[in-house]
């Protein structure tokens, strides 16, 4: 196994560590245990180009760990009343339609490429640095006064990639069935 793979699992180990952390109040600790489990998101894929070390097996648990992470992390903070329930299920509701349309693809193509686009990307960060800002501002309270800024924000960023990652599924399709003709 190599490193950034590696680091992936650490990720995906670290996303039951910080819902539990949550559900027992131990903010500070979650905050720890997030910014670590994002810091080895950054670092794997910098580490697997860098170093030349992807894998397909990276390829797929990369995507896998951010949405464990991030499903969990949103999931929970609505529960405990610290995101508002909507952008839960905004997140949510965008992976769980980019994972459909990658099994729609794999069913019609019967293989895909999962390969992030650069808006993907920056969702994925304002994602994360939503749950980072939130949880600072528990004990802090620095930023209440552009939480819901930061959540609208979030909500639209979310929003356009979805829309682009469907988009983009589409126009796989389309081509499928162009050759089909």
């Amino acid at each position: 196994m190599n490193l950034p793979n590696l680091l992936t699992l650490i990720r995906i180990i670290l996303t039951p560590l910080l819902v539990i952390l949550l559900i027992n109040g131990k903010f500070v600790e979650a905050l720890i245990v997030f910014t670590i489990a994002g810091i080895t998101d950054g670092l794997d894929g910098l580490i697997a180009r860098w170093m030349r070390q992807k894998t397909r097996i990276g390829a797929i648990l990369d995507p896998i760990a951010d949405k464990l992470l991030l499903t969990s992390a949103y999931v929970t903070l609505a529960i405990i009343g610290f995101l508002p329930g909507w952008l839960a299920v905004t997140v949510i509701s965008r992976d769980v339609i980019i994972v459909f349309g990658v099994l729609i693809l794999f069913l019609f193509q019967g293989g895909v490429e999962i390969r992030p686009s650069v808006l993907g990307k920056i969702t994925t960060v304002a994602q994360l640095g939503t749950i980072f800002v939130v949880l600072v501002d528990h004990d802090l309270g620095l930023f209440s006064r552009i939480l819901p800024f930061l959540y609208i924000a979030t909500a639209l960023i979310t929003v356009i990639s979805g829309l682009h990652y469907m988009y983009l599924g589409a126009q796989l399709l389309g081509t499928d069935e162009n050759r089909a003709e």
